[in-house]
């Protein structure tokens, strides 16, 4: 069976080609398009960048106008970790063999990476540094530090061990001070006292559960998800994997707590969003506060989970308010937001200067298979605001505004155009491009997207930029998008809608099957599935334009209204069949149709006539599968003879052509001016063969497309000239590529009636296969099969050169209708489609068209990365000095601090100086400092006892400072062990059986701490009395 069938022309006969492998390299210079493996969010605040991480080892970076770059791993593994290093041009990835890998948005590549031993657990940048916070499987929580200098990661001393935490169990959680080296708070174990003054319908706290058994039910939970639920890091939201969620109060004072040392039951509160036994575990949570709530506690909880097992999968927005006190929780709103697929991941950008109650952030939410949406404040604002009463139409989010859609509306097919250098249509189009036309709806998408980072390529020849190449892709609605893809961002130069303004033809928003276009005439011909075949003229012109409406049996003109840009200027309707092939001839006077039931038809484009409407040239009409026209004759001039219009006369100068015309049932067919010539009978073994997705390529127009099976003799009688002419044809190779291998004729041999191949070579199934030429004369060919696998050889002698696959270079398996929408370049340019993405591939190694690396757009915006640094500088210097805010400096300090700057930050008057601050606290582990009231060994602290402090009975020699100057430095080591100025500092009386139950065996490290600081006091008594008496 066939697929593809080609004609190639090599100015002198060999017998091999003069490819070698090092003359190919097959890679991805364009990339467009969200992965359906995509699976986690990271966004820079400040170069306004959103990256993908995805299931395949693939990461894909997206700024704003077309900036789109992927970055691909040699490890084809999941990732399960992604940030930024924010505004520095760095993204950070950890993959799931747990290798930290750093990329650089510059050379897109990996600048350094480093292995981790053991399972990473948790991650999480610093940030505005080059800190790492890295924890794994061990309880292990290590700090690693990026140098952007050297471009190495490197292991500080600082780390957290599992033994400094080993009295928690399961479920339990620490705020760890990294200044002080201390313990703020420990949430879990015996802290699950929960408070049930909670007031919202929807939510649910159970007041039934005796607490002893609630008690020893959170003890087992396990956390999965967590997040702030405040602006001043007050309450902490923790997810569990039984659907709870806790709101842990963690600015807890020593009067918050009972004589027993146990926080209140008014610090904590459980939230259930079903009443369901079974609920799914709450996987993600996200806080957005409201900056005007007096209490910095109030907001919305993005939840994702907690909801009953096999409920609809949506994502929830609670808006949450809590009392003046922080004693009752109240969610006065409850929002669910429908996704558009299966949950992947969610994120927010901060949005400043919303006011009131309204959420001051944007949303993006990434769902299977690789789907964008994003909600901004007003359409958050109108969804949470939003009753369920409400009978309005539902408010939907912004989809992603790919630059080649695939999905919606769905590709059908397309056809990448090298534009003749200097020639009539570079002019044409180029002026086109400067008009920036495209539909409202597609403006409206790009205007409205948040994202804006990258920096296109500036070159010095780019002043007087014209279009040299075009990329026009057909969709299922009618509709036809054209971009210029002379460099590797892509930018609009129209969209045609598939409905004509004022005119109404039934038919035209069908699917797009086949288009073409001429470079002479800047003519784009659209044939779709009910046979309507329209002609564009490019050129446009604000004058009125003629339409002609062509049938089998009239034609009628139409004026259509004035405008800019490109306009229809006639609508064929002969048949009602799809069109299956369409074929400018190389002048553009006459086009080619091929239909579904096996009749072809050749159109007049310059005077919108029918020169030949033919009954189905195979008896049993199979369908056109594809078409070529040849040139087999000197220029000449006068007019264009027409069967049925025979008056119709053509001014432009032309070459005679035949057209060579390819049926399902493998039979080629060739009409020229003077008719149909009809071809020999074809091999009957091939007959009984039916093929599939042929395709017919000349050098001189190169295509793609499906089956032929079968050579067959054709015969036409030519004048002298014309004898010339194909002394020069008969030069020329078919190369018939079938399913099980591929065959190699000469043109002399064909005519001649003789089917022997003069090369042969076995293949597995293959689907689509295109030419391609280098150094103007030597060809090379390249192979898709349906398992993927690309093979690239030579010819005229079929040597295979090189071989990869679609899985290798694009992580892509290959899917059915690829070949459809597939389209190439004879300078070796392939453009595949599959899902949402498109690749642009490029096979010659010398080949560089797009100019890449030099007209590559920047991923990191240096000018801004300077900007928003100096800003932070500005900022420091306006807090100190009581300065009024500077704008647009304002919103930059904030989204690079993330919100209010933390107190660590505070005396940090440059990046340099807070990056210096926390290096120095990283230089070394955090308990080697014995200033630090740092976190003791809990098994330590258990054997901790009254009798282990030893007091030497003998009195000291008498010291040489006065009474006064003792009692001040008493003051002063109080304040400095205990944190406070207070008087009242002495220890609560206690008995040893007290002491011990109340703190011993407790597994709090807050306890513990207590514990060892009455130790100290009592101490410290027995000090001050030792001195008394030396004075006495």
């Amino acid at each position: 069976m066939a697929v593809c069938f080609h004609i190639f022309s090599i100015q002198h006969a060999v017998q091999r080609g003069s490819l070698t492998p090092e003359d190919l390299k097959l890679r991805v210079t364009v990339h467009y398009g969200i992965p359906s493996t995509a699976s986690i969010l990271a966004f820079d605040s400040i170069q306004r960048l959103l990256a993908l991480a995805t299931l395949d080892g693939r990461i894909k970076v997206i700024g704003g106008g077309g900036i789109e770059g992927l970055l691909m791993s040699p490890n084809q593994l999941p990732y399960k970790y992604l940030e930024f290093i924010t505004n520095q041009g760095y993204l950070v990835s950890i993959s799931n063999d747990n290798e930290i890998q750093v990329w650089s948005l510059d050379s897109r590549s990996i600048a350094c990476c480093l292995q981790w031993e053991s399972n990473i657990t948790a991650f999480s940048i610093v940030g505005g540094s080059h800190f790492m916070y890295v924890g794994d499987e061990n309880g292990l929580m290590s700090v690693v530090k990026f140098d952007p200098e050297d471009e190495k990661l490197m292991l500080l001393p600082y780390r957290i061990s599992a033994a400094s935490i080993s009295a928690y169990a399961n479920g339990l959680f620490l705020l760890w001070d990294i200044s002080r080296g201390q313990v703020l708070f420990v949430g879990g174990g015996k802290d699950l006292q929960l408070n049930d003054e909670l007031d919202e319908p929807s939510s649910r706290v159970d007041d039934n559960v005796p607490f002893d058994a609630l008690e020893n039910s959170l003890s087992e939970k396990e956390i999965s998800a967590l997040c702030w639920a405040s602006s001043n890091g007050s309450i902490l939201a923790v997810g569990y994997v039984d659907g709870d969620i806790l709101f842990w109060k963690t600015s807890i004072t020593a009067s918050g707590r009972d004589q027993q040392g146990s926080p209140s039951s008014k610090n904590i509160v459980r939230l259930q969003l079903s009443s369901s036994e079974k609920r799914l575990p709450v996987i993600v949570l996200h806080w957005s506060g409201n900056s005007r709530a007096p209490n910095n506690c109030d907001g919305q909880l993005f939840i994702y989970g907690g909801d009953e097992i096999g409920s609809e999968e949506v994502l929830t927005v609670l808006t949450i308010e809590w009392s003046p006190g922080l004693e009752v929780l109240r969610c006065v709103g409850r929002t669910e937001l429908k996704l558009h697929g299966s949950f992947a991941d969610m994120i927010l950008l901060s949005s400043p200067g919303a006011a009131g109650d309204d959420p001051k952030v944007d949303l993006f939410v990434l769902t299977n298979p690789g789907k964008l949406h994003f909600y901004d404040k007003t359409t958050m604002s109108a969804i949470i605001g939003k009753s369920k009463t409400d009978s309005k139409s539902p408010i939907s989010p912004l989809k992603f505004p790919a630059m080649i859609p695939t999905a919606e509306p769905s590709i059908t097919t397309s056809k990448l155009i090298k534009l003749p250098i200097g020639g009539f249509s570079t002019k044409i189009l180029s002026e086109l491009a400067s008009m920036k036309l495209s539909s409202t709806e597609i403006q409206g998408t790009s205007a409205n997207w948040p994202l804006t980072g990258g920096v296109p390529y500036q070159l010095p020849t780019m002043k007087d930029d014209k279009v040299e190449r075009v990329y026009i892709a057909g969709y299922r609605d009618g509709s036809i998008r054209i971009l210029d893809a002379t460099h590797p961002v892509f930018s609009f130069i129209c969209h045609l809608n598939g409905e004509l303004e004022g005119i109404k033809v039934a038919g035209l928003s069908a699917p797009v099957l086949k288009l073409d276009f001429c470079c002479a005439t800047t003519s784009l011909a659209v044939g779709n599935e009910c046979g309507l075949v329209r002609v564009y003229d490019l050129k446009g012109g604000a004058h009125e334009k003629n339409f002609h409406f062509v049938t089998d049996s009239r034609r009628e003109v139409h004026t259509l209204p004035q405008g800019k840009g490109p306009h229809c200027r006639a609508v064929f309707s002969l048949l009602n069949s799809p069109v299956q092939a369409l074929q400018f001839s190389k002048c553009g006077v006459k086009l080619g149709v091929g239909y579904g039931s096996g009749r072809i038809a050749v159109l007049d484009v310059s005077s919108s006539s029918v020169l030949l409407f033919t009954e189905a040239i195979s008896n049993s009409s199979f369908p056109i599968i594809t078409m070529i026209w040849k040139e087999h004759s000197a220029a000449t001039h006068g007019p264009l003879k027409s069967p049925r219009h025979s008056g119709a006369k053509s001014a432009i100068n032309y070459s005679e052509e035949s057209l060579f015309i390819l049926t399902k049932d493998a039979k080629i067919n060739v009409f020229d001016e003077g008719g149909l010539s009809v071809s020999g009978s074809p091999d009957e073994k091939h007959t009984q063969e039916s093929s599939q997705n042929t395709t017919t390529k000349s050098e001189s127009n190169p295509g793609s497309g499906s089956t032929g099976s079968n050579l067959h003799e054709s015969q036409h009688h030519s004048s002298a000239e014309e004898t010339r002419s194909a002394e020069k044809f008969l030069d020329s190779y078919v190369l018939l590529c079938c399913q099980d291998s591929l065959r190699l004729y000469s043109v002399n041999s064909i005519i001649q009636g003789n089917n022997k191949p003069t090369r042969k070579v076995k293949q597995s199934k293959c689907c689509w296969t295109t030419i391609f030429k280098s150094k103007e004369r030597d060809f090379g060919l390249v192979v898709l099969f349906q398992s993927g696998v690309i093979e690239i050889r030579s010819l005229p002698d079929l040597e295979l050169l090189k071989e990869s696959s679609l899985q290798s270079i694009l992580m892509w398996n290959f899917k059915a209708n690829m070949d459809k929408i597939s389209s190439s370049s004879e300078e070796g340019q392939i453009v595949l489609a599959n899902g949402d993405e498109v690749a642009f591939l490029s096979v010659l190694s010398n080949e560089n068209e797009l100019r890449i690396p030099d007209s590559l757009p920047s991923l990191h915006d240096k000018v801004l990365a300077a900007a928003a640094d100096a800003a932070f500088s500005v900022s420091y210097y306006q807090k100190k000095n009581q300065l009024p805010s500077a704008g647009i400096l304002g919103s930059i300090v904030k989204g690079f601090r993330g919100g209010k700057m933390t107190p660590t930050m505070d005396f940090c008057s440059t990046r340099e100086s807070y990056c210096a601050h926390l290096e120095k606290l990283f230089s070394k582990t955090p308990f080697s400092d014995s200033s630090f009231p740092a976190l003791k060994n809990a098994e330590q602290v258990e054997e901790l006892t009254i009798d282990d402090i030893e007091i030497d009975d003998e009195p000291p020699a008498a010291a040489s400072t006065s009474s006064e100057e003792v009692k001040e430095e008493k003051r002063t080591e109080r304040q400095r062990l205990f944190g406070d100025g207070n008087d009242d500092w002495k220890p609560r009386p206690r008995t040893t059986e007290e002491i011990l139950t109340t703190y011993k065996f407790s597994g709090d490290a807050s306890l513990a701490a207590a514990h060892a600081k009455n130790k100290l006091l009592e101490r410290q008594e027995k000090l001050e009395v030792r001195i008394e008496l030396l004075h006495a």
